[in-house]
């Protein structure tokens, strides 16, 4: 018999989990999880959740600044909906047992880069995202049909007459293929990082979701725009763990090699600036400097301050020789990806049955930049109107479905990884970019004997760089998050979103 569910929900991260819960008033849900349901992007957000819920702010503040970071290609409807329905969903989750930071039993609000307020929840210091998902999960856990598998990796979607109707599921523990039909399916597989050399994500962020959805036929929006943080350890051997932008927002300063304070000779907000220009500037200060990073000083704190204030990145940095009470070594690496699959304001995408929500679609939210701490709240208040407009979607009989064949590239994951990095990094130009997109083209394919989960990742990172390096060949401007050394400036002509489906492959 084919497994069957009313709404398959993939990825069990903040958006996935916010959906299932809302379609757990409609039907059963099955929500799976390519590795163990602890490990997704939101596990790994430290910074916090912005929301427009002190006494000094407004949500017409949080709307300006999330449109300003934006720069010129947010949509000002989905980013009103964010920051209007961004109270409640706060409000929603304290109600369900999430522990924010409080300050004489008052919820403590800081400061990040590009906020004009105070407007910035933390839990337990640094472990936002943890907490949020501890809360979803156990409250998604806790209702009758909601159910759970991990280490499931979905290979592709399944489609039937231009419908999605399930996905074709590899199980890691069974080495099986099984096929699972649902009446309508959320895309919540989180981000994109992983394609490259340097990133502060998780080993699971591969760009699966966007991945699977072109091949099914999807149109994928901004994919170009993908975010680098400013402040990844640096430390050889050591993953490049984030050391959060609450540090900055704390008093932490970046210093060269020389131990001079340089942000403020690139923007006028120093070490406020945006991520993007903070990301470039360290880059150009490395290359004048002829260093292999900067520094992160936090001395202006007292010691036992940051420790209390930043336990888990203390300790993790702690067990890598580094003390964050003084000055850190750190370099940019990939942290966010803006674009993603393009859905409506109900998480709709350009395919029936298919749905997507989180860092793996394109709401319009972020624009060519995303506002720090945006992230944890669009998984919330899109993954709860993607839940909702799902559970009436729901189909009476489930259809058979087709995927596309299994091929994966003759290119190691590490060979992508570097070529991501190196032409479709934090500065692009035409050249490297053309190099990457010829590399990728000249790949060849193979039937695997025995599928592995490194097959399937690999085809989807390949497919990712790929769509990467030919919309921001397109995108001959800089803008946000996308820089190109070619064309330094801001061009009218391109003052819209990138748009590319199989259909329409040369936009």
């Amino acid at each position: 018999m084919i497994p069957e569910c009313d709404f398959l929900v993939i990825g069990a991260g903040v958006a996935g989990l916010r959906a299932a819960i809302e379609l757990a008033k409609r039907g059963s849900v099955l929500v799976v999880a390519k590795d163990s349901l602890r490990e997704s992007s939101s596990e790994y957000a430290q910074g916090g959740i912005a929301a427009a819920l002190s006494d000094d702010d407004e949500v017409a503040l949080h709307e300006q600044d999330t449109i300003y970071a934006g720069d010129g290609l947010c949509d000002p409807t989905a980013v009103h909906t964010l920051v209007d329905e961004g109270p409640r969903a706060i409000e929603e989750l304290i109600d369900w047992g999430a522990e924010f930071d409080r300050e004489g039993g008052k919820l403590a609000f800081a400061r990040e880069g590009a906020h004009s307020r105070n407007r910035v929840l933390h839990a337990h210091g640094d472990s936002t995202g943890r907490e949020i998902a501890r809360t979803l999960y156990h409250h998604a856990a806790s209702l009758p049909g909601v159910t759970f598998t991990s280490y499931s990796a979905v290979v592709d979607l399944l489609t039937c007459d231009g419908r999605v109707v399930g996905a074709l599921v590899f199980d890691s523990g069974k080495n099986e293929l099984r096929r699972i039909h649902a009446g309508a399916v959320l895309l919540a597989t989180g981000g994109l990082g992983r394609v490259y050399r340097e990133t502060t994500n998780p080993d699971v962020a591969t760009g699966d979701g966007v991945a699977m959805a072109w091949r099914a036929g999807a149109a994928i929006e901004n994919i170009e725009f993908v975010q680098f943080h400013p402040t990844a350890l640096f430390v050889p051997k050591a993953p490049r763990f984030l050391l959060s932008e609450a540090l900055r927002g704390d008093g932490g300063v970046l210093r060269n090699d020389q131990g001079q304070a340089f942000m403020s000779r690139y923007h006028v907000m120093a070490d406020l600036a945006p991520r993007d220009v903070v990301s470039r500037s360290i880059l150009a200060e490395m290359q004048r400097t002829e260093t292999a990073h900067v520094w992160l000083d936090m001395s202006a704190r007292k010691p036992e301050y940051v420790r209390q204030r930043f336990p888990r990145i203390y300790e993790t940095c702690k067990a890598y020789g580094v003390d964050i009470t003084g000055s850190s070594p750190v370099h940019p690496a990939a942290h966010y990806a803006m674009g993603g699959v393009k859905t409506d304001l109900q998480g709709r995408t350009s395919l029936p049955g298919l749905y997507a929500a989180g860092e793996a679609a394109s709401t319009g939210v972020h624009g060519a930049n995303r506002l720090a701490s945006n992230s944890l709240l669009e998984g919330l208040v899109f993954g709860r109107r993607a839940g909702a407009a799902m559970g009436g979607d729901i189909r009476a009989e489930m259809a058979e479905g087709a995927a596309p064949e299994f091929l994966a590239p003759s290119m190691s994951s590490s060979a992508i990884r570097n070529l991501a990095w190196e032409f479709c990094g934090i500065s692009r130009q035409k050249k490297d970019l053309k190099m990457a997109m010829q590399e990728l083209s000249m790949t060849q394919w193979n039937r695997p004997t025995a599928l592995t989960l490194a097959d399937i990742e690999r085809r989807n990172m390949h497919q990712v760089v790929d769509l990467i390096a030919h919309q921001a060949s397109w995108r001959q401007e800089s803008r946000g998050a996308h820089y190109r050394l070619d064309f330094p400036e801001k061009r009218e002509q391109f003052a819209v979103p990138s748009y590319i489906c199989k259909s329409n492959p040369e936009r």
